[in-house]
């Protein structure tokens, strides 16, 4: 019954998001996953690695699936996701912690312009 009663609590936290919110974790669980690839880079758990990067590919082409191109800025949000599909492809293939630094930095800084937007809305 808990396990029952925690996810109803996640199906109803999600339900009631707003857009921005639900960008928000997004963003939140692409900056987590890429530290877990990280960090299972260094432990040498390649199995981790590759699921946490598999999960992050999935949430850049969930955010690139959602664009809303009446937008102007929806072509740059384009171009700088297929960045990001670019280099996790790169990631993946290489397994080299420069691509993860190069990353993270990019992904936190879109999420916080995103986090000032949603307070100014």
């Amino acid at each position: 019954m808990g396990t029952s009663g925690y996810q109803q609590y996640k199906e109803q936290t999600v339900k009631t998001m707003t857009p921005g919110e639900m960008l928000l974790l997004l963003y939140d669980e692409l900056g987590k996953r890429l530290m877990r690839a990280e960090l299972a880079l260094q432990k040498e758990d390649y199995k981790l690695f590759d699921a946490s990067v598999g999960r992050c590919r999935e949430i850049v082409q969930y955010l690139k699936a959602t664009l809303n191109f009446n937008y102007a800025i929806s072509l740059e949000l384009n171009r700088m996701y297929d960045f990001f599909l670019y280099e996790l492809s790169r990631l993946s293939a290489g397994r080299k912690p420069e691509v993860v630094a190069e990353l993270k930095p990019l992904v936190r800084e879109l999420r916080d312009a995103f986090a000032e937007a949603e307070k100014k809305v």
